[in-house]
């Protein structure tokens, strides 16, 4: 083992966009093992800062709502849309087994899909 594989790898800054669905750790309250330390939220605001920090204003998606200002990024951490959207990308194309083995928002998505697929899509009225 050489000496450069003991030091520890730090994760290089990442930058959010207004609308990424992220979970933030609040340091102060998990440090002093205070409860509701960790929440997801909704990238609000960006704010740069003159010495090139970037913090944020999150929106909480609890029942508790509000704003988050100025997190820093080292203590949010990106939720994937695929994360979310996981149970309709592998539902199940057969239905022989029913539809209640699959989730409600893949059997929407699958009826969605083959209502357009057996007829040429349509624009709009308006």
């Amino acid at each position: 083992m050489n000496a450069s594989s003991s030091v520890p790898k730090v994760a290089a800054p990442v930058t959010y966009r207004c609308d990424d669905y992220v979970l933030y750790r609040d340091p102060e309250k998990f440090w002093l093992g205070k409860a509701g330390h960790t929440v997801v939220c909704r990238v609000d605001a960006t704010i740069p800062f003159a010495s090139g920090e970037i913090r944020y204003t999150l929106a909480r998606l609890d029942s508790t709502g509000g704003l988050i200002k100025l997190a820093r990024s080292p203590y949010m951490r990106l939720l994937p849309p695929a994360d979310a959207m996981h149970d309709i990308d592998t539902a199940p194309l057969d239905t022989s087994t029913g539809a209640a083995d699959m989730a409600p928002a893949a059997v929407a998505w699958l009826t969605a899909q083959t209502a357009t697929a057996s007829r040429r899509p349509e624009l709009p009225r308006g």
